[in-house]
């Protein structure tokens, strides 16, 4: 239980998200793939509702609170960056940005730039739980080809999820 517990937390972190969830999962754990992938995918998606629901209104509510406002302009100057992908194709943009499986491309970022450019809730949702499927399907593959090893996992682990 302390295994799936471990997978599901590293894969709703912001940083990690699945790409280090996976990993962990079949290399450290030596779990089955389909189940680390169902959890790692649950995990990844949980909170993308939550950010494209309430990042802005939580931004407003805090926004007076000088550390608020620092860890929000944080957020939203890394998520401006990298926008220019999803500003060209939109929603199809996120599927993309998010199923390429690169550092800062992930779902939480996504969510972020989904809100920043007030795109369509049920679609955003829709294209970013694709892009999860897409890069949980290439970061299996890339694990199972050994393109991603082990010890490279254990020493995220010392981080004590």
């Amino acid at each position: 239980m302390k295994e799936i517990f471990s997978i599901f937390i590293v894969s709703m972190l912001p940083v990690s998200e699945l790409r280090g969830a996976i990993p962990i999962g079949i290399l450290i754990y030596k779990m089955p793939v389909w189940k680390v992938f169902l959890i790692a995918v649950i995990g990844n998606f949980l909170p993308v509702p939550f950010v494209l629901l309430f990042l802005k209104k939580l931004y407003e509510l805090t926004k007076h609170l000088k550390i608020a406002r620092k860890f929000f302009n944080f957020i939203f100057n890394h998520a401006h960056k990298r926008k220019k992908m999803v500003e060209l194709y939109e929603e199809l943009g996120l599927m993309l940005f998010v199923g390429i499986p690169l550092p800062v491309t992930g779902a939480w970022t996504a969510a972020v730039i989904a809100t920043l450019l007030n795109l369509d809730f049920k679609k955003s949702l829709i294209f970013i739980f694709l892009g999860i499927i897409i890069a949980g399907i290439i970061v299996t593959f890339l694990v199972k080809l050994g393109l991603i090893s082990a010890p490279a996992m254990k020493s995220f682990l010392t981080l004590r999820v």
